[in-house]
This record gives structure tokens, C-alpha cells and sequence, in this order.
């Protein structure tokens, strides 16, 4: 069947805050022949005299889960059934969801401007290369440096690492103001400016045409708001992948524990990451495995633990200066907390306290197919641990394998150069087939 051919399909149509005025005369005519009429409050309230004596209005706030049945049995009763959606009814908006839960045939989607494309008009301001973010999350509370992906602002701050400009649909949790103190939470208050449209289309319309996020971080806004991103300087383009050691803080005058630059880039490339992974780094120390891994997974997310306090503050350091997002550090000693993470892609270990069989066995049951263990030990009887532990899950299909990594680096003497030896650091993989499925905890 080709689309469109239904004789009754269920009509959505975009409405904005000016009521009628923002309609079509198609749109209008079909508001005012429809039998029943589906939204929001809003929408019902601004269309109501529009409709026909005797219409049905059911309104859909609070029941989203309903529309789709009474869409059906409108059609079903050959009905004409029309929904009220704000805008573009496909941009974060209902169509896509109808469109699951009943048949694209049965669809006809009547768009509106959206309110997006509204503000950046008032500002004379192109949206074609801008970046649509919705925060239309449960309300998490305020945003935290760390924050986990059930965060209802996390899209976006990942977002701003990543984009130049931003179009951003609010909700009433996650207000202008809150996205500010985002911004000023991750570093980024001196990179961006914004905009506030408040009321569009409305006598009480108004347009923030330039704020800095210090200054909207203590403003109040109307409910009713959309809100404009865009950097006031260039973003970095910082190095995703084999630092060196230097570019981390470390305890001083006694340095901290740190996985140096040759056994960072082997244990890295030995995870097998890809951009959405998962990754746990487990004794973090200074964070050196667990950032990289950050940057080099952009869409994924790193879990960290540290127990001992002076290194967990050194790796919060680190984490304030790499420009991450995506990345989350515990203090605490493993595995006490893992059972709230999420299933990993990819796993290292760099410090166990004394733990490490059970870490193993832990690491190989929570990771997901394909995923690999990754492990570094400097001492003969951590690694006569880790291999003992390994041999007892071969029967799972776990394979595994164990480098051998001795590095030398160039240190003047003179007005020549010698080679000095670093400690030898012993990288033990495992690796879980990718035809096993995936266990709880």
C-alpha cells in the first residue's frame, strides 16, 4: 500500500502558541471536521472553540500510552480523529511514537513551524547546522561533575563537547537557568553564550538575545521557553589517545601510582573500545586509563573507582581538566557499588586491594559479549594470582593471554643520551566470546 492512500488515517497536526493564527486552512478545516480531538491541556484550551458541537476531546497529558488506542478505535468507528502536537509533531514530538504504535499508513502529519525554528528567526540566527537537544528527562535534580547517563541533562553535555551550536527543547526541571549552571559546573562558563526565547507567539513574548551563563544561571524564566547555544571561542581539539605522563597531576613530592604512557597505550588498544562502550576502571589512580577511554568512547560512558583518598582526588583533578563528560568516579574499594553499574564492554584493572580473584570472576560475569578484561600487574604474585584465577574460568570459553612489557626511555647524560629502563609491567587479557550472552550480577 502506498502511503497515504487510507481513506481515515488519524490526522496530526502541529499547532503553536498563537492558537488558529498558526494553522493552515487544510489544518483548520480538519480541527473543525474532526469527531474526536486528542492533546495536551494547552493545545486543547487554545483550539476549543474551533472544534464542532459534539466533538470528543480527550486530553492526552499524563496518558500518552492511551493515544494510540484512542486514535484506533476513533478509526475503527470510521471517525475522523485529529492530534494536537506543538510545532513539528517529528521533531521530539508524538508522530514517531504513534507512528510505532499504530501503522505508518495510518498516519498523515500536517507539521507546523517548530518553536525552535521560531527563536532562531527572532534572532536571525541559521539552525541548519545546529545540534537538537531535548532535556525532556525525569527531573534528576541539579547537574553534578560525574553525573550518570540517567541524567536528564546528559545528552546535552555531552552535546556541548561536541557541537558548535544548539537548539534545546527545556522542561520545567531542567530550565534555562539549570543548563547555565551545567555549563558553569563542566568548565565550559567562558565558552558559550545563549539565548532565551520566553512565550513565543504570545503577548508576553520575550528573547534574551545574549546571555553569558554566569548571568542566566541566577535568572528566572517563563515556563514556556526554548534556548539557543553557541561557542564564544573554538573548542578544543585536545589529543584523544596515548598522553604523556606528564599531562596528568600526581602526588607530589611522592608520586602517586600512575599507568604510564607505554602500558596505557597497549591496555587501550587491548580493550577493543569502540565510540558507545561501556568501560569500568577499577583502581583508578590518577584516572590516566579510564580518561583516555572517556575520550576515545565519545558516545559511551567510563564507571572509575578509587579507594585510596589522596589518588581519588588527584583523579577528580584530572577529570575537572580533561573536558569529559561521560566520565564517573567513585571513591570506594571494589567491588562494594558495581552492582549499580551497568554491564561493560570493556574492563581494567590497575589496582585490586587485595581482591583481584573475585574482581575477576566478577569482571567476566558482568561483561558483555565480546567484551574484554584488561589487567596490569608489576608484581610476580599478582600475576601468579590473575593467571590462576583466569585458568579456573577456560571452561567458560574465557581465553586469555599475558604480555610481557619492558620499556626504556632516553635520559641525557652530557651532552648524549642513555636509555633507562622502566619497571616491567605484565598486561593480562581476557577475552569472553562474543557468542556468550550477557549475565547479571
Amino acid at each position: 500500500m502506498s502511503l497515504h492512500t487510507d481513506p481515515n488515517p488519524c490526522l496530526v497536526i502541529g499547532v503553536l502558541d498563537d492558537g488558529a493564527a498558526s494553522l493552515s486552512a487544510t489544518a483548520l478545516a480538519h480541527v473543525r471536521a474532526a469527531d474526536l480531538v486528542i492533546g495536551g491541556t494547552r493545545a486543547l484550551a487554545l483550539l476549543s472553540h474551533e472544534f464542532k458541537a459534539g466533538a470528543a476531546q480527550r486530553d492526552l497529558t499524563g496518558q500518552l500510552a492511551q493515544v494510540p488506542q484512542w486514535a484506533q478505535a476513533a478509526r475503527q468507528a470510521s471517525q475522523s480523529c485529529v492530534v494536537l502536537a506543538t510545532g513539528d509533531p517529528l521533531c521530539h514530538g508524538i508522530a514517531p511514537y504513534l507512528a510505532r504504535h499504530l501503522c505508518v499508513n495510518a498516519l498523515r502529519v500536517l507539521p507546523n513551524l517548530s518553536t525552535l525554528q521560531v527563536a532562531c528567526a527572532r534572532l536571525g540566527l541559521a539552525w541548519q547546522d545546529a545540534r537538537i537537544v531535548s532535556v525532556h528527562g525525569k527531573d534528576a535534580g541539579e547537574w553534578q561533575r560525574g553525573s550518570a547517563p540517567g541524567h536528564g541533562l546528559y545528552a546535552l553535555a555531552q552535546a556541548v563537547r561536541a557541537h558548535e551550536r544548539l537548539l534545546v527543547l527545556t522542561s520545567p526541571g531542567n530550565t534555562p537557568a539549570r543548563i547555565a549552571r551545567m555549563l558553569l559546573a563542566e568548565g565550559l562558563g567562558d565558552d558559550f553564550l545563549m539565548a532565551v526565547a520566553e512565550n513565543l507567539l504570545q503577548p508576553g513574548e520575550r528573547v534574551h538575545a545574549e546571555l553569558a551563563p554566569q548571568e542566566a544561571a541566577g535568572m528566572d524564566f517563563a515556563p514556556l521557553n526554548v534556548v539557543i547555544l553557541w561557542r564564544s571561542r573554538p573548542a578544543p581539539q585536545p589529543v584523544r589517545f596515548g598522553l604523556p605522563d606528564a599531562a596528568y597531576a600526581q602526588r607530589q613530592p611522592e608520586k602517586g601510582l600512575i599507568t604510564k604512557l607505554e602500558a596505557r597505550a597497549l591496555s587501550l588498544a587491548r580493550m577493543q573500545l569502540r565510540a558507545n562502550s561501556v568501560v569500568w576502571d577499577i583502581g583508578a589512580a590518577t584516572g590516566s586509563v579510564g580518561l583516555e577511554a572517556a575520550r576515545l568512547c565519545p558516545q559511551g560512558h567510563v564507571w572509575a573507582i578509587e579507594k585510596n583518598e589522596a589518588d581519588h582526588a588527584i583523579a577528580a583533578q584530572n577529570h575537572a581538566a580533561f573536558g569529559v563528560s561521560n566520565y564517573s568516579l567513585h571513591r570506594g574499594k571494589a567491588p562494594q557499588g558495581l552492582e549499580s553499574w551497568p554491564d561493560p564492554d570493556a574492563v581494567f584493572i590497575g589496582g585490586s586491594g587485595g581482591e583481584l580473584p573475585g574482581l575477576i570472576a566478577l569482571a567476566l560475569r558482568r561483561l558483555r559479549a565480546g567484551g574484554h578484561l584488561v589487567m596490569n600487574f608489576v608484581t610476580l604474585e599478582n600475576l601468579n594470582a590473575a593467571c590462576g584465577a583466569l585458568k579456573a574460568h577456560e571452561a567458560q570459553g574465557i581465553e586469555w593471554d599475558v604480555t610481557q612489557l619492558q620499556a626504556a626511555r632516553s635520559r641525557p647524560i652530557l651532552d648524549m643520551h642513555r636509555l633507562a629502563a622502566e619497571n616491567p609491567v605484565w598486561v593480562v587479557c581476557a577475552g569472553k566470546p562474543a557468542s556468550q550472552a550477557r549475565n547479571g550480577v
